[in-house]
Protein backbone atom coordinates (compact mmCIF):
# COMPACT_ATOMS: atom_id res chain seq x y z
CA UNK A 1 0.00 0.00 0.00
CA UNK A 2 1.07 3.29 -0.44
CA UNK A 3 2.75 4.99 2.58
CA UNK A 4 -0.29 7.46 2.99
CA UNK A 5 -2.76 4.76 3.59
CA UNK A 6 -0.53 1.97 5.63
CA UNK A 7 -2.31 1.43 8.92
CA UNK A 8 -0.04 2.80 12.28
CA UNK A 9 0.89 0.10 14.48
CA UNK A 10 1.27 0.80 17.99
CA UNK A 11 2.92 -0.85 21.09
CA UNK A 12 -0.50 -1.20 23.19
CA UNK A 13 -0.13 -0.47 27.25
CA UNK A 14 -0.98 -4.25 28.87
CA UNK A 15 -2.13 -5.09 25.72
CA UNK A 16 -4.80 -2.76 26.07
CA UNK A 17 -5.97 -1.26 22.77
CA UNK A 18 -7.56 1.65 24.49
CA UNK A 19 -4.04 2.28 25.60
CA UNK A 20 -2.22 3.04 22.82
CA UNK A 21 1.93 3.53 22.71
CA UNK A 22 4.45 4.16 20.44
CA UNK A 23 4.44 3.28 17.09
CA UNK A 24 6.65 0.54 15.40
CA UNK A 25 7.50 0.09 12.12
CA UNK A 26 8.09 -3.04 10.30
CA UNK A 27 11.59 -5.01 11.47
CA UNK A 28 13.14 -8.22 12.30
CA UNK A 29 14.50 -9.35 15.79
CA UNK A 30 17.94 -7.83 16.34
CA UNK A 31 19.31 -11.44 16.50
CA UNK A 32 17.90 -12.31 13.11
CA UNK A 33 18.86 -10.86 9.95
CA UNK A 34 17.69 -7.80 8.72
CA UNK A 35 14.75 -7.42 6.20
CA UNK A 36 16.14 -5.14 4.14
CA UNK A 37 19.25 -2.48 4.00
CA UNK A 38 17.03 0.59 3.72
CA UNK A 39 13.40 1.58 3.90
CA UNK A 40 10.21 0.21 4.31
CA UNK A 41 9.99 -3.75 3.40
CA UNK A 42 7.40 -5.03 0.59
CA UNK A 43 5.35 -8.66 1.06
CA UNK A 44 8.12 -9.85 -1.91
CA UNK A 45 10.84 -8.55 0.13
CA UNK A 46 9.27 -10.32 3.49
CA UNK A 47 8.92 -13.64 1.31
CA UNK A 48 12.62 -13.75 0.14
CA UNK A 49 13.87 -12.74 3.64
CA UNK A 50 11.41 -15.80 5.60
CA UNK A 51 13.66 -18.16 2.83
CA UNK A 52 17.11 -16.75 2.59
CA UNK A 53 19.87 -18.56 3.55
CA UNK A 54 20.96 -16.11 5.97
CA UNK A 55 17.65 -16.69 7.82
CA UNK A 56 17.62 -20.04 9.91
CA UNK A 57 14.60 -19.95 11.91
CA UNK A 58 12.16 -20.51 9.09
CA UNK A 59 14.23 -23.98 7.71
CA UNK A 60 14.46 -24.93 11.32
CA UNK A 61 10.90 -24.58 11.89
CA UNK A 62 10.09 -26.62 8.43
CA UNK A 63 12.83 -29.56 9.41
CA UNK A 64 10.98 -29.91 12.52
CA UNK A 65 7.46 -30.13 11.27
CA UNK A 66 8.39 -32.78 9.04
CA UNK A 67 10.26 -34.69 11.37
CA UNK A 68 7.37 -34.45 13.44
CA UNK A 69 5.18 -36.07 10.48
CA UNK A 70 7.44 -38.95 10.78
CA UNK A 71 8.23 -39.40 14.35
CA UNK A 72 5.24 -37.95 16.11
CA UNK A 73 7.67 -35.84 18.04
CA UNK A 74 10.04 -32.97 16.48
CA UNK A 75 13.48 -33.03 17.47
CA UNK A 76 12.10 -29.58 19.00
CA UNK A 77 8.98 -31.23 21.12
CA UNK A 78 7.18 -27.33 21.44
CA UNK A 79 7.16 -27.42 17.58
CA UNK A 80 4.78 -24.77 17.87
CA UNK A 81 7.18 -22.77 19.85
CA UNK A 82 10.96 -21.91 19.17
CA UNK A 83 10.69 -19.21 21.72
CA UNK A 84 12.43 -19.02 24.95
CA UNK A 85 9.61 -20.63 26.59
CA UNK A 86 9.94 -23.43 23.91
CA UNK A 87 11.75 -26.91 24.71
CA UNK A 88 15.69 -27.03 23.44
CA UNK A 89 16.06 -29.34 20.61
CA UNK A 90 17.42 -32.79 21.56
CA UNK A 91 19.72 -32.99 18.69
CA UNK A 92 20.55 -29.18 17.45
CA UNK A 93 23.54 -30.99 14.64
CA UNK A 94 21.00 -32.91 13.16
CA UNK A 95 18.40 -30.41 12.97
CA UNK A 96 20.52 -27.44 11.71
CA UNK A 97 22.11 -30.10 8.93
CA UNK A 98 18.34 -31.32 8.00
CA UNK A 99 17.72 -27.31 8.13
CA UNK A 100 21.09 -26.04 5.70
CA UNK A 101 20.30 -29.09 3.38
CA UNK A 102 16.70 -27.81 2.83
CA UNK A 103 17.59 -24.29 2.18
CA UNK A 104 20.77 -25.35 -0.01
CA UNK A 105 18.21 -27.84 -2.29
CA UNK A 106 15.93 -25.04 -2.91
CA UNK A 107 13.09 -25.63 -0.88
CA UNK A 108 12.73 -29.36 -2.20
CA UNK A 109 10.38 -30.98 0.54
CA UNK A 110 10.04 -34.16 -1.05
CA UNK A 111 13.69 -33.94 -0.95
CA UNK A 112 13.93 -33.69 3.28
CA UNK A 113 11.58 -36.56 3.06
CA UNK A 114 12.97 -38.68 1.31
CA UNK A 115 15.86 -38.21 3.67
CA UNK A 116 14.31 -38.85 6.63
CA UNK A 117 12.41 -41.77 5.58
CA UNK A 118 15.58 -43.52 4.10
CA UNK A 119 17.54 -42.73 7.08
CA UNK A 120 18.82 -45.62 9.53
CA UNK A 121 16.70 -44.11 12.40
CA UNK A 122 13.58 -44.31 10.96
CA UNK A 123 14.14 -47.31 9.47
CA UNK A 124 14.14 -48.81 13.47
CA UNK A 125 11.66 -51.17 14.68
CA UNK A 126 9.55 -50.33 16.89
CA UNK A 127 10.48 -53.04 19.33
CA UNK A 128 13.08 -52.58 21.72
CA UNK A 129 14.25 -53.80 25.04
CA UNK A 130 12.02 -53.11 28.51
CA UNK A 131 14.89 -51.57 29.63
CA UNK A 132 15.16 -49.14 27.14
CA UNK A 133 12.13 -48.04 27.24
CA UNK A 134 12.19 -47.56 30.95
CA UNK A 135 15.65 -45.23 30.02
CA UNK A 136 13.64 -43.25 27.91
CA UNK A 137 10.20 -43.80 28.12
CA UNK A 138 9.64 -40.42 25.32
CA UNK A 139 12.08 -41.24 22.66
CA UNK A 140 14.08 -38.53 23.03
CA UNK A 141 16.97 -40.32 21.79
CA UNK A 142 15.36 -41.91 18.98
CA UNK A 143 16.64 -45.78 19.79
CA UNK A 144 13.57 -47.20 18.26
CA UNK A 145 11.23 -46.05 15.88
CA UNK A 146 7.86 -44.72 17.79
CA UNK A 147 4.90 -46.94 17.56
CA UNK A 148 2.18 -44.45 17.10
CA UNK A 149 -1.40 -44.41 15.94
CA UNK A 150 -2.69 -42.72 13.04
CA UNK A 151 -4.53 -39.73 13.18
CA UNK A 152 -8.47 -40.10 12.67
CA UNK A 153 -8.51 -39.11 8.69
CA UNK A 154 -5.68 -41.23 8.27
CA UNK A 155 -7.60 -44.49 9.60
CA UNK A 156 -10.50 -43.16 7.50
CA UNK A 157 -8.38 -42.97 4.46
CA UNK A 158 -6.81 -45.97 4.84
CA UNK A 159 -10.15 -47.92 5.20
CA UNK A 160 -11.82 -46.24 1.82
CA UNK A 161 -8.69 -46.72 -0.12
CA UNK A 162 -8.80 -51.07 1.47
CA UNK A 163 -12.56 -51.16 0.48
CA UNK A 164 -11.80 -50.05 -3.09
CA UNK A 165 -14.00 -47.36 -2.85
CA UNK A 166 -11.96 -44.40 -2.36
CA UNK A 167 -12.87 -41.04 -4.63
CA UNK A 168 -9.66 -39.80 -6.24
CA UNK A 169 -10.68 -36.76 -7.45
CA UNK A 170 -8.51 -34.07 -7.05
CA UNK A 171 -9.76 -30.53 -5.98
CA UNK A 172 -13.25 -29.37 -6.07
CA UNK A 173 -15.37 -27.96 -2.97
CA UNK A 174 -15.65 -29.22 0.49
CA UNK A 175 -18.11 -32.42 0.72
CA UNK A 176 -19.94 -33.59 3.73
CA UNK A 177 -19.67 -37.48 4.46
CA UNK A 178 -21.97 -39.34 6.85
CA UNK A 179 -22.78 -37.92 10.37
CA UNK A 180 -25.14 -38.48 12.96
CA UNK A 181 -28.33 -36.68 13.12
CA UNK A 182 -28.70 -33.84 15.28
CA UNK A 183 -24.73 -32.48 15.77
CA UNK A 184 -24.99 -29.08 13.94
CA UNK A 185 -28.75 -28.47 15.09
CA UNK A 186 -27.37 -29.44 18.88
CA UNK A 187 -24.51 -26.84 18.61
CA UNK A 188 -26.74 -23.98 16.60
CA UNK A 189 -29.42 -24.33 18.40
CA UNK A 190 -31.16 -26.02 15.74
CA UNK A 191 -30.64 -23.13 13.30
CA UNK A 192 -28.28 -25.02 10.97
CA UNK A 193 -28.82 -28.23 9.67
CA UNK A 194 -26.45 -30.70 8.30
CA UNK A 195 -27.01 -31.72 4.42
CA UNK A 196 -25.47 -34.99 4.04
CA UNK A 197 -23.73 -35.51 0.39
CA UNK A 198 -24.59 -38.21 -1.94
CA UNK A 199 -22.31 -40.80 -4.29
CA UNK A 200 -18.72 -40.34 -4.27
CA UNK A 201 -19.10 -37.39 -2.02
CA UNK A 202 -19.15 -39.85 0.66
CA UNK A 203 -16.06 -41.12 -0.51
CA UNK A 204 -13.35 -38.38 -0.66
CA UNK A 205 -10.40 -38.20 0.60
CA UNK A 206 -11.08 -36.40 4.71
CA UNK A 207 -9.20 -33.12 3.14
CA UNK A 208 -11.96 -32.39 1.43
CA UNK A 209 -14.54 -33.10 4.12
CA UNK A 210 -15.93 -29.84 5.19
CA UNK A 211 -15.54 -28.32 8.64
CA UNK A 212 -17.34 -26.03 10.62
CA UNK A 213 -15.42 -24.48 13.10
CA UNK A 214 -17.27 -25.08 16.18
CA UNK A 215 -18.38 -28.26 15.50
CA UNK A 216 -15.63 -30.34 13.78
CA UNK A 217 -16.39 -33.59 11.39
CA UNK A 218 -17.52 -36.57 13.29
CA UNK A 219 -15.52 -39.27 11.89
CA UNK A 220 -12.48 -37.56 13.01
CA UNK A 221 -12.96 -37.99 16.52
CA UNK A 222 -10.06 -36.74 17.66
CA UNK A 223 -10.10 -33.23 16.63
CA UNK A 224 -8.53 -30.39 18.00
CA UNK A 225 -10.70 -27.11 18.58
CA UNK A 226 -10.64 -24.14 15.42
CA UNK A 227 -11.02 -21.46 17.10
CA UNK A 228 -7.08 -21.26 16.96
CA UNK A 229 -4.17 -22.93 14.76
CA UNK A 230 -2.86 -26.38 16.19
CA UNK A 231 0.34 -27.07 15.13
CA UNK A 232 1.12 -30.19 17.90
CA UNK A 233 -2.04 -32.86 17.60
CA UNK A 234 -2.59 -35.08 20.99
CA UNK A 235 -2.62 -38.65 20.32
CA UNK A 236 -5.85 -40.45 21.54
CA UNK A 237 -6.72 -43.38 23.08
CA UNK A 238 -10.19 -41.89 23.78
CA UNK A 239 -13.47 -44.89 23.44
CA UNK A 240 -14.49 -43.02 20.56
CA UNK A 241 -11.72 -44.36 18.62
CA UNK A 242 -13.14 -48.17 18.80
CA UNK A 243 -16.96 -47.05 18.78
CA UNK A 244 -16.16 -45.41 15.76
CA UNK A 245 -13.63 -47.27 13.34
CA UNK A 246 -16.32 -50.26 14.33
CA UNK A 247 -19.58 -48.87 13.96
CA UNK A 248 -19.66 -45.53 12.13
CA UNK A 249 -21.62 -45.43 8.65
CA UNK A 250 -18.68 -44.67 6.64
CA UNK A 251 -16.09 -47.19 8.43
CA UNK A 252 -18.83 -50.20 8.09
CA UNK A 253 -19.21 -49.51 4.84
CA UNK A 254 -16.11 -49.56 3.81
CA UNK A 255 -15.76 -52.71 5.92
CA UNK A 256 -18.36 -54.13 3.32
CA UNK A 257 -16.40 -53.38 0.30
CA UNK A 258 -13.20 -54.89 1.65
CA UNK A 259 -14.76 -57.91 2.39
CA UNK A 260 -16.49 -57.81 -1.35
CA UNK A 261 -12.80 -57.62 -2.78
CA UNK A 262 -11.78 -60.56 -0.96
CA UNK A 263 -14.58 -62.59 -1.67
CA UNK A 264 -14.53 -61.41 -5.34
CA UNK A 265 -11.15 -62.86 -5.45
CA UNK A 266 -12.39 -66.62 -5.26
CA UNK A 267 -10.65 -69.93 -3.81
CA UNK A 268 -11.50 -70.88 -0.29
CA UNK A 269 -12.39 -69.09 2.55
CA UNK A 270 -8.40 -69.46 3.99
CA UNK A 271 -7.11 -67.94 1.17
CA UNK A 272 -9.63 -65.33 1.15
CA UNK A 273 -8.57 -64.27 4.77
CA UNK A 274 -4.95 -64.23 4.07
CA UNK A 275 -5.25 -61.66 1.23
CA UNK A 276 -7.69 -59.61 3.71
CA UNK A 277 -5.13 -59.72 6.40
CA UNK A 278 -1.95 -58.85 3.83
CA UNK A 279 -3.68 -56.15 2.45
CA UNK A 280 -4.40 -54.81 5.57
CA UNK A 281 -0.78 -55.37 7.20
CA UNK A 282 1.27 -55.61 4.68
CA UNK A 283 2.62 -58.93 5.37
CA UNK A 284 0.94 -62.64 5.74
CA UNK A 285 -1.02 -63.79 8.69
CA UNK A 286 0.95 -66.54 10.46
CA UNK A 287 -1.07 -69.81 11.27
CA UNK A 288 -2.65 -68.78 14.36
CA UNK A 289 -3.58 -65.72 13.46
CA UNK A 290 -5.23 -67.53 10.59
CA UNK A 291 -6.98 -69.99 12.57
CA UNK A 292 -8.54 -67.00 14.94
CA UNK A 293 -10.14 -65.20 11.81
CA UNK A 294 -11.44 -68.43 10.52
CA UNK A 295 -12.96 -69.49 13.30
CA UNK A 296 -14.68 -66.07 13.65
CA UNK A 297 -15.63 -65.95 10.21
CA UNK A 298 -17.33 -69.55 10.50
CA UNK A 299 -18.99 -68.72 13.95
CA UNK A 300 -20.54 -65.44 12.75
CA UNK A 301 -21.90 -66.91 9.42
CA UNK A 302 -23.47 -69.78 11.95
CA UNK A 303 -25.30 -66.74 13.42
CA UNK A 304 -26.43 -65.43 10.14
CA UNK A 305 -27.44 -68.29 8.66
CA UNK A 306 -29.53 -69.25 11.30
CA UNK A 307 -31.49 -66.26 11.50
CA UNK A 308 -30.13 -65.25 14.72
CA UNK A 309 -28.64 -61.62 13.16
CA UNK A 310 -30.19 -60.43 10.40
CA UNK A 311 -27.69 -59.96 7.55
CA UNK A 312 -30.11 -57.58 5.28
CA UNK A 313 -30.11 -55.36 7.75
CA UNK A 314 -26.27 -55.28 8.16
CA UNK A 315 -25.88 -55.01 4.41
CA UNK A 316 -28.09 -52.23 4.46
CA UNK A 317 -25.91 -49.74 6.47
CA UNK A 318 -24.77 -46.89 4.02
CA UNK A 319 -25.96 -45.41 0.83
CA UNK A 320 -23.50 -47.76 -1.34
CA UNK A 321 -25.36 -50.75 -2.59
CA UNK A 322 -24.08 -54.46 -1.80
CA UNK A 323 -22.10 -56.53 -4.47
CA UNK A 324 -24.97 -58.73 -6.08
CA UNK A 325 -24.49 -62.18 -6.80
CA UNK A 326 -23.19 -63.06 -3.17
CA UNK A 327 -24.95 -64.66 -0.42
CA UNK A 328 -26.28 -62.67 1.96
CA UNK A 329 -24.85 -64.45 5.19
CA UNK A 330 -21.54 -64.92 3.69
CA UNK A 331 -21.20 -61.30 2.66
CA UNK A 332 -22.11 -59.81 5.94
CA UNK A 333 -19.72 -62.79 8.26
CA UNK A 334 -17.01 -61.75 5.62
CA UNK A 335 -17.93 -58.02 6.51
CA UNK A 336 -17.28 -58.44 10.34
CA UNK A 337 -13.95 -60.19 9.50
CA UNK A 338 -12.63 -57.34 7.78
CA UNK A 339 -14.06 -54.46 9.92
CA UNK A 340 -12.09 -56.61 12.76
CA UNK A 341 -8.83 -56.50 10.84
CA UNK A 342 -9.25 -52.96 10.09
CA UNK A 343 -8.94 -52.82 13.82
CA UNK A 344 -6.44 -54.61 14.67
CA UNK A 345 -3.77 -52.38 16.79
CA UNK A 346 -1.37 -53.35 14.26
CA UNK A 347 -3.42 -51.91 11.17
CA UNK A 348 -4.27 -49.06 13.52
CA UNK A 349 -0.46 -47.72 14.52
CA UNK A 350 1.99 -46.56 12.05
CA UNK A 351 4.73 -49.27 10.98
Amino acid sequence: LPADRRRTSRVLARGDYQTPGAAVTAGAPGFLPPLIADGEPTRLEIARWLTSGDNPLVARVAANRAWQTFFGRGLVATSENFGRQGAPPTHPGLLEWLARSLVDGGWDVKALHRRIVTSATYRQSSAAPTERFAQDPDNRWLGRYPRRRMPAWMLRDQALALSGALADQVGGPPVRPYQPAGVWEEATFGIIKYGRGRGDDLRRRSLYTFWRRIVGPTMLFDTPPRQQCVVRRATTNTPLHALTTLNETGFVEAARGFAQRALARGGDADAQLAWLFRAATARAPERAELQVLARRLAATRGRFEAGELDPQAFLGVGERPPAAGLAPAELAAMTVVASLVLNLDEVLCLP
